[in-house]
């Protein structure tokens, strides 16, 4: 037993991997209704309805006295990392299927080193090179004809670019409060950036000429679960394990084990939603995720 609680940290960051995947199958299910605007929404709205009492319940702050700057920096970066990129995500996902989707998804490693070189100034070794070209190799790989099978070459193209620019986004996202998370408590940092993505999403829908139409698709009698049991497993329960993976083993462990993702989603999609493997593509998740542990800590 002893054995056991010394990997706590461990198995909560494997648990957040393997819950964000089933998640990510949800929401392919709810999304074959509800428009990605509206899913989105729905998960961001939950996430923080739920997040509110966790924090008086962990005796955290909602609040914090510090400079209006830094509300504003973790606004915009709800906006960018959530209320656009998990939009894309959602729309991509709708488009590519989830195991595609899990191997487009591994670009996001390469796109925070990238920005972290440019705005951060810091270097790229010879392993996070080589890891780098790894997952765009892997992407291309995923493309091919052989690994599309029967999804149409537009509509893959397509998907892959919406799910580029998510991840691309979401990158943005980290590495702009990145010295700012270094000091703040994470619940704290989550919360003001959840509020910055609805706010975003609130005004869009308020301007979009099809709010109702969007809107009223998350009321969906069919997917109606697929919808709430994602929101709760992907924008909550993922969230609470994962902080618990950082809190009790070191950030690069955690790091690593929730990349793991990925290939749970690759494998989900092909239990759950009959999504098909072969050869390519299985090159494809594993270049793309052995690629992501080199950008990630070579």
């Amino acid at each position: 037993m002893e054995n056991i609680m010394s990997y706590t940290g461990e198995i909560y960051s494997l648990l957040t991997a393997v819950v964000w995947a089933f998640a990510v199958i949800l929401f392919k299910k709810s999304g074959e209704s509800v428009h990605p605007i509206a899913l989105n929404y729905f998960k961001t709205f939950l996430a923080i309805i739920l997040l509110i009492p966790t924090i008086f319940l962990l005796k955290e702050q909602i609040f914090r006295n510090v400079p209006i700057n830094e509300y504003l920096l973790l606004l915009l970066s709800g906006v960018t990392g959530i209320g656009i990129s998990d939009t894309l995500f959602f729309k991509s996902l709708n488009l590519i299927g989830a195991g595609m989707s899990a191997i487009v998804d591994c670009l996001y490693s390469p796109f925070i080193i990238g920005l972290s070189i440019i705005f951060l100034h810091e270097r790229l070794s010879i392993l996070q090179l080589i890891g780098a070209f790894m997952i765009v190799s892997a992407v291309l790989t995923g493309m091919t004809r052989k690994s599309r099978g029967k999804l149409n070459k537009k509509k893959l193209f397509y998907g892959a670019i919406l799910g580029a620019m998510a991840m691309a986004f979401m990158a943005v996202s980290i590495v702009m409060i990145k010295p700012l998370l270094n000091r703040s408590p994470l619940l704290w940092v989550t919360e003001i950036r959840l509020i910055g993505g609805i706010i975003f999403l609130s005004i869009f829908l308020i301007l979009h000429p099809s709010r109702k139409k969007i809107i009223s698709s998350i009321h969906a009698p069919t997917n109606w679960i697929y919808t709430v049991s994602g929101s709760f497993f992907g924008a909550y329960l993922a969230m609470m394990l994962w902080l618990a993976g950082m809190k009790y083993t070191l950030a690069s462990t955690a790091a690593a084990l929730s990349q793991t993702s990925n290939i749970f989603i690759f494998i989900f999609a092909a239990i759950f939603l009959k999504e098909k493997i072969n050869l390519q593509r299985v090159i494809a998740i594993l270049l793309g995720v052995s690629g992501v542990f080199l950008v990630s800590f070579g």
